[in-house]
């Protein structure tokens, strides 16, 4: 099966500073992948990486089965909507979808046609004069007319109010499936990944800390709270991802693996925020 994503060994250097290092991963298709961490964590570098606007300092890196932009087809083949959700001002909305149609050739008027019905866009309308909501959906629109095998989002609903953010991501989600395509979201947001992920993409330290299915990873971790020197009963294969001390006692996220945890610990089962935030905040333990 070809897979959607694939590096090894990935990295990208601005000079002396390193934004990703050493990245490995592997996403199968049909995946709507959520990619998370904090500022300056790697994510706009690895979105750019997979949509070849930059090239790796080291390693490989393989979307849809290719070297990202080796051609019209490649270039095709994926949608990617940018940060700032860039159209252009002076251009009205029909001369956006005009445009699109030149430049792809799979592209597919209809759905653009009925999209902006259904959004109520004026197609006559200058881009500058749209509200941030309104271009956002935009830029989707003429993202998803190319009919990509993978849309990709650096953070597209960042600048929007709760209400357009939330019309974004539910026209996102319905796009994602009636398309049968794959799709990778950055944001800070983790509600937004709740809502529409099924795959995750934990970055922290230009590295990527965790990645799998939502319903897995969740499987895989628990909170256990216990005794401190409690700790130094866990079998071996037991990773702990973050360690809380107190004076009464030790909390800890750690991974089982489905695995039953052993010894006089309490054990609860994670939601998704804890489990990112323990990944970005973990503390190595030997």
């Amino acid at each position: 099966m070809t897979l959607v994503l694939e590096a090894e060994g990935l990295g990208k250097r601005y000079g002396r500073r390193a934004a990703l290092t050493d990245c490995d991963l592997s996403i199968p298709q049909g995946r709507v992948i959520g990619l998370v961490g904090p500022n300056g964590a790697g994510k706009s570098t690895l979105l750019q990486l997979a949509c070849g606007l930059i090239k790796p300092s080291s390693g490989t890196i393989t979307v849809l089965g290719e070297r990202p932009a080796t051609d019209a087809a490649q270039l095709a083949r994926v949608g990617f909507v940018a940060q700032d959700t860039p159209v252009y001002a002076a251009l009205s909305v029909a001369d956006h979808l005009t445009m699109g149609a030149r430049l792809n050739p799979g592209w597919d008027d209809r759905l653009a046609q009925r999209r902006l019905a259904q959004i109520g866009l004026d197609p006559s309308q200058r881009a500058g004069r749209l509200s941030g909501g309104q271009r956002a959906q935009l830029a989707l629109t003429v993202a998803v007319a190319k009919r990509p095998e993978l849309l990709i989002f650096d953070e597209p609903a960042a600048a929007l109010d709760p209400l357009a953010r939330r019309g974004f991501l539910e026209n996102l989600a319905e796009f994602i499936a009636d398309l049968g395509a794959s799709a990778i979201l950055s944001s800070h947001a983790l509600s937004d990944v709740q809502r529409v992920c099924d795959h995750l993409i934990v970055l922290a330290g230009s590295r990527v800390q965790v990645a799998g299915d939502v319903n897995q990873l969740l499987a895989d971790h628990r909170r256990i709270t216990g005794r401190r020197d409690d700790v130094q009963a866990l079998p071996p294969g037991f990773r702990i991802v973050h360690l809380d001390h107190t004076p009464t006692g030790t909390s800890a996220i750690v991974r089982t693996d489905g695995a039953p945890t052993p010894g006089p610990w309490r054990v609860e089962e994670l939601d998704l925020e804890t489990l990112v935030l323990a990944y970005m905040t973990q503390e190595t333990h030997r």
